[in-house]
Order: structure tokens, then sequence, then C-alpha cells
């Protein structure tokens, strides 16, 4: 009686066991011919064809390496600066100096400091992945950007380079020169024009032909310019504006930078929603991270910068409450980004939870900036 039943399943297991073995068969078989064909060779083209193999096996596993270790990555990085220990506002005399006794001194800037090790964090600490060879050639002529795996530190390094990018125009504009009409400090421009250097450069290029500088060697360079303005501003040679209007056109132009990241956000959630297989969804989530993730230090860098003017404006609980939204945020680290419907119950939308706290800062950065307006 059992005995069709049997025949039936044995055939049915034996039928897939025979379909997984072809498609096993096809997989290996250019892995199979090339083996094939490299044992009938002479020395000198084995010796040339493995050591270009071994070459090709090493590259990929140090791209895959360094996409995946994110060397001194730390939600709490900011804690690390005891931001609550320094009283003194940026260019401000740090103590009364004895007349003729001992060279004078003021405190440094903290947004400076932080736009620094941030830019030192992507490009010395961690390999910047844009502009590696492999992650151009991107996977079988497709861009990582469009596939679901080895781009989300690319995205992460680019939205911190965003941040960074529009504090150098700022430190430039208002922040490193008084009221607008004095000169342009050198350093403060000399990092503003190399942070503002294209993201994926490498050694050599297509479009113009050539050799090239890449882009890590910019941004190296923006680091010590930044640090030669702070030295310069220690020793009072150098300028900070800390003003009020300076603060709220600061936190205006932040609030605008991430009101277009959730603009970004809220157009792939509705557009895309196609859950674990949006391909985009990783790298829109991760470079909205990323720009938190530098907001985050840089907005308490500014605190410190502007203290007299937060303590005058009685700034310090919106301040606590945007602190906290910026922190909470940098909570949400799933393993797996997925962009599933907003009226789902299956899968969640890791771009509309990343742009509803988005919106939460971008809310308490106009309540910071109407109260400074008053």
């Amino acid at each position: 009686m059992l005995d069709p039943v049997i025949n039936f399943f044995s055939r049915i297991f034996y039928l897939i066991g025979r379909g997984i073995g072809y498609a096993v068969g096809i997989i290996l078989w250019p892995f199979l011919w090339a083996g094939r064909w490299y044992t009938q060779r002479g020395w000198i083209l084995k010796t040339v064809v493995g050591a270009m193999l071994i070459l090709w096996v090493g590259l990929y596993g140090y791209f895959f390496w360094v996409t995946q270790v994110w060397t001194n990555f730390n939600p709490d990085y900011v804690a690390v600066y005891n931001f609550d220990k320094r009283d003194v506002a940026a260019g401000e005399p740090v103590a009364a100096q004895a007349m003729g006794t001992a060279p004078k001194s003021c405190a440094r800037s903290a947004i400076v400091e932080v736009t620094a090790d941030l830019t030192d964090f992507n490009v010395n600490q961690n390999a910047w992945i844009s502009s590696m060879l492999l992650f151009k050639l991107g996977f079988f002529g497709m861009s990582w950007d469009d596939t679901p795996f080895l781009d989300n530190k690319a995205a992460f390094q680019r939205g911190i380079n965003s941040a960074v990018r529009r504090t150098a125009v700022e430190l430039v504009d208002t922040l490193g020169r008084i009221r607008g009409t004095s000169q342009i400090d050198n350093d403060l421009q000399k990092a503003r024009g190399n942070l503002q250097f294209t993201e994926d450069a490498w050694y050599f290029g297509l479009n113009p032909f050539g050799p090239k500088t890449p882009t890590p060697s910019y941004y190296r360079s923006a680091v010590k310019d930044l640090r030669t303005f702070n030295s310069k501003l220690e020793a009072c040679n150098a300028v900070f504006d800390a003003r009020a209007d300076n603060l709220m056109q600061f936190i205006d132009r932040i609030a605008n930078d991430i009101g277009s990241t959730s603009a970004i956000l809220k157009d792939r959630s509705e557009k895309n929603n196609y859950g674990w297989f949006d391909t985009r969804a990783d790298d829109r989530f991760w470079f909205a991270y990323g720009q938190l993730y530098a907001y985050y230090g840089l907005m308490n860098a500014a605190k410190v910068d502007f203290k007299q003017v937060v303590q005058q404006k009685n700034l310090a609980p919106l301040w606590d409450g945007m602190d906290g939204q910026l922190r909470s945020a940098l909570n949400i680290t799933p393993w797996i980004i997925a962009n599933g419907s907003e009226g789902g119950w299956l899968l969640p939308n890791h771009l509309t939870t990343m742009g509803f706290y988005i919106l939460r800062v971008r809310s308490n950065l106009i309540d910071i900036k109407q109260v400074l307006q008053q």
C-alpha cells in the first residue's frame, strides 16, 4: 500500500539531488577547466598566472577585511574628550598670564578638534573605501552601492565626510574670522579645499587620463591643516568668532543638511519598500548614520566652543535633549537593513526609524535656533 508513496517521494528526492548536482557542476565547471588548463602549461606561464592569482586573492582578502572591520568605531566616542571639564570658550584666554613671564595661551576649538579627529578616523585609523580600486571596479562591473554587501562602511564614511565638509565651510566663512570681514585663515582655507576633493580618486584615472593623487592624501592634509589652525588658536594667533549669530547660522546649516538626508530616506522608503531585497537601503541607512555619528561629536563640541552663548541663552536643556536624540539614533545598528512597508507587519523599516530620529534632531536644532533669534 505504501510502496507507491515511498517510490514517489524517493523519485522526488532523487530529482532534487540530481538538480543540485547539476547546479554545483555548472558552478564548478569554470574552475575545473581552469585547473586542467593550468596543469598543462609550462612552468613560466604557471609562475606568472599563479602570482597573479595569489595577488588577486590577496587584494580581495584585504578588501573584504577593511570593509568588515570598523577600527575604533564607538558611538560613545564623545566621552573621550571630557567636554564637561572644559570651562573656556574657543579662542578665549585660558588663564591670566604673569606679565612677561609666560606665553599667552587661549582655548583650542573643540569643533576643529572633532572635525580633524573624524577625518583621521576615516582615512588613517581605517582605509578610505570609496577610492579603493576594487570598490571602484564594483561587483562584476556593478557598483557596490547597488549590491547588498561590502558597501556599508563606505556609505558610513561618506556620511561622516558630508558633515565634516559642511563644518569646514562654516569654519572658513564665519567661525574662523571676525564678522566675515577679516582675512580668511589660510590653514582653514586649505582644509576646506582638501575636504571638498572628490571622494573616489585612485592613483590613476581615465577622466582626465593619467596619474592622480588619491583621495586619502587630500584628507590627511586637511587633518594637518585643521590641527595647525588649532595650534595657532592655542597660541592666540588665530580667531574663533563665538558669537550667537554664528552659532545660529551653523545650526541652521546642519538642520538643512540632515533635513535633505531625511527627504532621501523618505523617498527611498516609499518607492522601494522591498524589505530585505532593497539593495540600496543599506547605503542610504549607513550614510545617514554616519552623518549623525559625526554631528553627535560636532554638536557636543559646539556646546563647548560657544559656552558663553549657551549659558547666556539658557540653552542647556534644549541642547541636552538634542544630544540625547543623537545618541539614541546611534543605538540602531541592525545586522541587515530592511526597507519594509511602513504599514507591514512582517519586516521592519529601518529607513523610517532612522528618519524619525533625524527629524527629532532637526526639530531640536530649530528650537535652539529660535531661542538664538530672540
